[in-house]
Parts: C-alpha cells; sequence; structure tokens
C-alpha cells in the first residue's frame, strides 16, 4: 500500500495546480504522465503496479463550475452502499455527512461530523459559520482522507451500511472536540433529533430535507460511537450550548463531545438505517463490530478492486487508467442500498417491508436508462435484477406505477417522460432477468394506458391524454415517451412473449414523425389545434436541452429521421454543424453539450449514415477535450454514474444507442486491449488507439466485420474483436449500417 501511495500523491500535486491554472487539457494529461513517470521513477524498485481501486481519483468531477460540473461525491463508499462518507457536494465546511449521491441539487449530507481543536465555548449553530476550513482532500475507491483546520488529519472507510473515521490531532493542543449536527444537511432540516446515550455514544434521526426543492421526509436513523470516552458531552440548539446535556431536537441541533488529546487518533463510527435506531446498530454490529480502521479499509478496497477488474485494460496513458476506473467506479457507486442487514427498508407506502432480496434506492432514471443500466447489468446481473425488482416493489407499493426519480422512498418527479419503462426494458435486453418479467409489463402498460395515474403524489405520464388522442404533445416529452414506448415493445416480446403488446407499443413509438414540420425541417412542438408552435428555450417544449439535439431522439429509428431528412449527406451536414458550434454547450445552446444527457447518444447518429470515421473522432474529441483527471475533469452531472458509464462505453469502443435492444454501436477503442469479464464469458477487444483513431477493419471471431454494430447475443458468452487502425479515414462500416426499426 505504502508504494502505491507514494507513487499517486503527485498526481494529486499536480491536479491541485492545473485546477488553478489554464493549460489546454492536452497539455494538462501530457504534464500529468510526465509526472506521473518522474514520480515512478523516484521510488524504489520494484514497484508494484497500482490496482484498478488505488487508480481511482475521487476528487475527479468534485469542483463546481456551474453547468459544467461534475457534482461527484469525493468521500469513502461501497459499491452500491448506504453510505457515502464525505463532505457535501457543496458547502464543505459542514463537515462530513453520511449520505450523498453524484447529483446537482443539494441533498442530505445528514449527521455532518466535524473535528475541531480545543473546547467548544459557544454555540456552533449550522456548523458552517465556524470557517474550520477543509482542505488537502484526497481518496481512492474505499478511502479518503482531509485536513481539517489545516493540522488535523482525517480519514474516512465504510462498509456498505457504516462509516469510520481516524482522526488525528496536532501535537500541542490540549483538547479535541468533535461536532455531529443533527438538524443540520444539505438543505434545510426541521425534523431531527439526536440523544447523548454515554460519553462515548449517541443515537437519534433526521429528515432527509429536500431535493431539487422537492420535500423528501423520509427519516435515517444513525448509532454512532467513539472508541475512547469524552472528557465532556452537551448538546446545541440554535445559539444556545448545553454541556452536559444528553437531548435535542429541531433544526440547527446537534451533539458535541471534547477528549483529551493524547496524541492517539480518535475512531469515530456509525451505523445508519433507514427504518430505526435499532437497525442502524445492528447495521453497525454486523459490518463494523471493531476498530482496525486499516482492516475495513483494506477489506473496502478488495471489494472494489473485486468489482472493477470485472473490466480490465491495457494502453500506455496512465491518465486515461486513472479516468477510466474513476468513472467505473462512478458507475459502480449507485443506486444504493437501502434495506438493513435483517432485510427491512421503508417502503414506499411508507411502512416497513422485509425482502430477502437487498432493496435499492436512489434512482435517477431519466439519466441512468442511457447508460448505466446497461453497464451494471452486463457486469451485474443479479444485483441488476434487484435493482429492476426495487422498482417493481415501489412500484407496487406506491399505486400501481412507476416512478421517474426516487429518493429514499420519495418519487420527486424531476425530470420527465416514463425512463423507468426504458431502463428496466435496458436491464432485461443486456441480461439483467432474475425475476417474473410480466407483472412490470402490466405496470409499464398502466403507466402507458391511464391517463392520471400517479406514483405517490407525480402523475406518470403527463399529457397522457394528448398524447393517446392526438398523436403528439411537447416535443422534448413526446420524444421521451416515444421512446418509452419502443422499450417497451421490445420487453412486451422479449420478455413476456407478447406480440400484441409489443406491436402496440411499436406503433405508438412510430408517432415522432407527427412532429417533424417539412418546412423547417425540425422536430417541432404543436399547439392544441395542430399548428406549428414557435421554437423556444422553455424547457415544457425541450427539457434541459435544445431543439437541435431533440432532433437527434429517435434512437430506435434512426435510418427512418435520416430518410425524413433527405438522406445521408443531409444528416451529416446538420451533425457537422451542430459538432462544429463546439462540444462543451450548458443545455441552453444550440450546439452539442456533451455533459447533458439528451446529447449523449448524437455522435453515434452519424454510423447511420455511413460515416463511422466521423463518430470515431468526435469521441475521440470529446474524451481529450472535455474530460480529464482535474477536479473539473467532467464536463457535466455525473448523475448517479450515468457519465461515468458514458465514459467507460466510449473508451471500449461500444455505445447501448437502441432502447430495450442489447447491442452496441461502434466506434474505435482506445485501448490497445480491453478484457470484459462477463457472467458467460470474456470478451477480449484487442488493437484500440489513442492516437490512430479511425476503424480500418474489424473481426469478429476472427470473421470479417463489416458493420459498425455488434448485438450482445454475439459476444456475452466470450468473443474476441480485433480491430485494425489507422490514422486517416477509410471505407470501413459505410456500406452495412446497424439496425434501425420502423
Amino acid at each position: 500500500m505504502a508504494v502505491s501511495r507514494a507513487a499517486i500523491l503527485p498526481i494529486f500535486a499536480v491536479q491541485s495546480f492545473v485546477g488553478k491554472s489554464n493549460i489546454h487539457r492536452k497539455d494538462m494529461r501530457r504534464l500529468f504522465l510526465t509526472v506521473g513517470l518522474l514520480a515512478g521513477a523516484l521510488l524504489s524498485p520494484p514497484a508494484r503496479s497500482q490496482s484498478p481501486a488505488e487508480l481511482v481519483n475521487t476528487m475527479i468531477g468534485t469542483k463546481l463550475n456551474s453547468w459544467k460540473s461534475g457534482y461527484c461525491v469525493p468521500g469513502a463508499a461501497m459499491p452500491f452502499g448506504m453510505v457515502q462518507f464525505s463532505t457535501p457536494i457543496a458547502g464543505k465546511g459542514v463537515g462530513f455527512g453520511v449520505n450523498q449521491v453524484n447529483a446537482g441539487c443539494g441533498h442530505m449530507a445528514n449527521f455532518p461530523m466535524l473535528p475541531m481543536k480545543g473546547s467548544l465555548s459557544k454555540s456552533p449553530e449550522y456548523m458552517t459559520g465556524r470557517m474550520v476550513g477543509i482542505s488537502d482532500e484526497k481518496g481512492h475507491a474505499g478511502y479518503y482522507s482531509a485536513r481539517v483546520q489545516r493540522d488535523i488529519n482525517c480519514e474516512f472507510t465504510a462498509t456498505v451500511r457504516t462509516g469510520l473515521a481516524r482522526l488525528a490531532y496536532p501535537e500541542g493542543e490540549d483538547k479535541a472536540t468533535v461536532l455531529v449536527g443533527a438538524g443540520i444537511g444539505a438543505t434545510p432540516i426541521q425534523h431531527a433529533a439526536a440523544t447523548v446515550t454515554g460519553p462515548h455514544s449517541f443515537e437519534g434521526y433526521a429528515e432527509g430535507g429536500n431535493f431539487c426543492g422537492f420535500p423528501t421526509p423520509f427519516k435515517v436513523y444513525i448509532y454512532a460511537e467513539f472508541d475512547c470516552d469524552a472528557e465532556v458531552s452537551g448538546i446545541w440548539k440554535d445559539d444556545r450550548l448545553t454541556p452536559g446535556g444528553r437531548f435535542t431536537e429541531g433544526s440547527c441541533s446537534g451533539v458535541y463531545f471534547t477528549f483529551r488529546n493524547t496524541g492517539k487518533p480518535i475512531s469515530y463510527k456509525f451505523g445508519i438505517s433507514y427504518v430505526s435506531v435499532e437497525n442502524a446498530k445492528e447495521n453497525l454490529r454486523a459490518e463494523n463490530p471493531g476498530w482496525d480502521f486499516d482492516a475495513v479499509r483494506d477489506a473496502a478496497t478488495a471489494e472494489w478492486n473485486r468489482r472493477l477488474t470485472k473490466i480490465e485494460v491495457e494502453g500506455t496513458d496512465l491518465m486515461r487508467k486513472i479516468q477510466f476506473y474513476t468513472h467505473l467506479y462512478h458507475a459502480y457507486m449507485f443506486p444504493t442500498t437501502f434495506s438493513d442487514v435483517n432485510g427491512e427498508y421503508p417502503g414506499s407506502d411508507f411502512k416497513t417491508h422485509t425482502s430477502r432480496r437487498v432493496s435499492y434506492t436512489n434512482f435517477s432514471n431519466w439519466d441512468t436508462y442511457r447508460t448505466q443500466i446497461q453497464l451494471l447489468a452486463m457486469l451485474e446481473p443479479e444485483i441488476t435484477s434487484d435493482i429492476v425488482y426495487s422498482h417493481y416493489e415501489f412500484a407496487r407499493q406506491a399505486g400501481g406505477a412507476f416512478p421517474r426519480w426516487v429518493m429514499g422512498n420519495v418519487e420527486t418527479g424531476i425530470m420527465q417522460g416514463d425512463p423507468t419503462s426504458i431502463l428496466v426494458a435496458n436491464a432485461w435486453a443486456f441480461g439483467a432477468r432474475m425475476y417474473e418479467p410480466n407483472p412490470i409489463l402490466e405496470i409499464m402498460r398502466r403507466g402507458g394506458e391511464i391517463p392520471g395515474l400517479k406514483c405517490q403524489t407525480i402523475e406518470v405520464r403527463p399529457n397522457l391524454k394528448e398524447y393517446l388522442e392526438k398523436g403528439y404533445t411537447n416535443a422534448s416529452l413526446q420524444l421521451e415517451y416515444t421512446s418509452a414506448d419502443f422499450a417497451i415493445s421490445r420487453f412486451a416480446v422479449d420478455a413476456c412473449n407478447d406480440a400484441f403488446a409489443s406491436a402496440t407499443y411499436e406503433e405508438r413509438a412510430r408517432s415522432w414523425k407527427n412532429l417533424y414540420n417539412p418546412e423547417t425541417r425540425w422536430l417541432q412542438c404543436r399547439d392544441a389545434d395542430g399548428n406549428w408552435r414557435p421554437f423556444s428555450k422553455d424547457w415544457k417544449d425541450y427539457d434541459e436541452a435544445s431543439y437541435q439535439a431533440y432532433f437527434w431522439m429517435v434512437p430506435y429509428n434512426l435510418k427512418g429521421l435520416v430518410d425524413i431528412l433527405g438522406g445521408s449527406q443531409e444528416a451529416i451536414a446538420r451533425l457537422d454543424e451542430h459538432f462544429e458550434g463546439g462540444l462543451d454547450g450548458s443545455p441552453f445552446d444550440d450546439h452539442f453539450a456533451g455533459g447533458n444527457e439528451p446529447s449523449f447518444q448524437i455522435p453515434w447518429v452519424y454510423n447511420w449514415t455511413g460515416r463511422p470515421d466521423k463518430t470515431s473522432r468526435i469521441v475521440n474529441r470529446i474524451l481529450n477535450e472535455l474530460y480529464s483527471v482535474a477536479d473539473d475533469g467532467v464536463p457535466g452531472n455525473d448523475d448517479l454514474g450515468t457519465m461515468g458509464a458514458w465514459y467507460v462505453f466510449a473508451c471500449m469502443g461500444m455505445y447501448p444507442m437502441i432502447p430495450g435492444v442489447g447491442g452496441f454501436t461502434l466506434n474505435t477503442p482506445v485501448f490497445k486491449k480491453i478484457t470484459l469479464h462477463l457472467p458467460g464469458g470474456d470478451v477480449l477487444v484487442k488493437g484500440g488507439s489513442e492516437t490512430d483513431i479511425y476503424t480500418s477493419g474489424l473481426r469478429l471471431n476472427g470473421q470479417r466485420w463489416n458493420r459498425a454494430w455488434v448485438d450482445l447475443g454475439d459476444i456475452e458468452s466470450g468473443a474476441t474483436l480485433e480491430y485494425s487502425v489507422s490514422s486517416k479515414p477509410g471505407k470501413w462500416g459505410q456500406e452495412e449500417l446497424p439496425p434501425s426499426f420502423d
């Protein structure tokens, strides 16, 4: 461990410098590589290579920069863990919370813990006014460290449902204090309580606050301990500090413990539950009964390596590997475990349920249906099946309809469309099938056929009546619905052998053509009378993207889209213009926005025009110009692993384009060798390149392959894809186009 940590420290040092400079990303990558090689040369031989978990840099994507922020959680977590022991994405001064996700709105960060030097003489109130300063953050998979007040060294690790911190106070300080907020989080909290239960322990609960302004009143419970007794403990409420106090409640409240600084680190651990304090205690006893920080950290690192090594990559660019495994790490963080070790979890009917399967929560489905669920289904079909079943249980308990964006056991209704139907169909198509599909199809159909149907208090498909009766509604909403309908059609026939339902929903998916205005040659909104409405940047018309981006959102019938536009040359010209405007647009811009979900698939549309060389060129540019190992190295909101999975697929040269269809459209991989360890066998991808970015030939299991598409069925039992590459565009992939469903 010592060798690998020493090797990666220069990377963090250069990251700090580059984050404050104007160095171009290509030059920055060269700088990182140079320093990394120099650092390696300084180590005493033999220096072992770093494992994927150690290559992960949890600081990538943590810097806030408006729309171009990754909103990535830097702290300690396990794959799909209930706990993310970390500073909040925004407002770091509040301390280290117990639960967060990679998302752009403030949320959770419950029970923030903050060490400070000396004794506590006045109320810390909301903990943000003390200006203690958190700095020198670093982390790899399963481990995170930071300094507080410049010289309190803090280390963090986690199990699935517990967190553990090691706090080293500086010599010369007689007293060491730890604050833990109760009625404090990343968003305002009204209902919370905490009780000091002894000289080294406390317990309590807090509500979830809100997410993007939508109330999330679920409760998270905590039981926490220190490894030594405090000399003084107490509580605070608002501006009142009560030494010796035992109970506090409401907003702006918390507990504190002041220890004698013996020079030995103070350890702090906790268990959480969304059911009860007793379950939080049981989770802690089951997963972390001792105080061996190094053992817990090493176990976390080992578990991360077990997951991350399911994709092994070989290449000469160290920075690319760091980014690749960091993005794969992000994809593996979410969704999060919701059930306790005894199987209990709070249902969407706000009752406690018990399940023999792991229950999951925090579903950003408008995002994750595009990339992440396919990756998880391929690599982790059993876990992904449990994720699908968790959605089914949520729907069954909440009124018989799927949610869109879940936090805890609350449907927030964030974003639009019917993304969960697509997510579930994608999970099935990519190999996660350990559940009975027919009841799930029934849930899909209820959402697609009953106007006004609600999941909890949120309408499942707004404007559904208009969509069904008139064949159109607001453009971006309709394009989400048509993708969902196509996905349902595939799930109906592939999972349930229901040809009638499949035909019905496939016909509905064709209604995207009702949005095509032959005069403007764009997909355009209509008014109630069917007249064309002027283009606008109103999100009711085009949600979180421009009409130029939404034009390409017919991923299941791209041949039909190309044809209606006038053919391949017309489509190529429009695509070229879209990318010439830039790659890093905001959702409000007319050109390509590489950090925004509706734009994710657009580079691969070139494959349907017979120009896969253009796809490879744009994808390579995005990887090199928009991404880096810096703290601002993610060009948009990661959205619970969505961008992470996009990066992984782009590097591997395969993208899951069509809703509900198991298969990939192709681009030139960036690694010379990739090994995917799938349940059915290993998939070897050979011959990729960082510099020779154009595919001149491809063989699948030794046979010539002239199509920029491969079915999952062709590779899921083991396969070899061998690329021939060139520095110049060729004619490969121009004749045989990927599939399209009209």
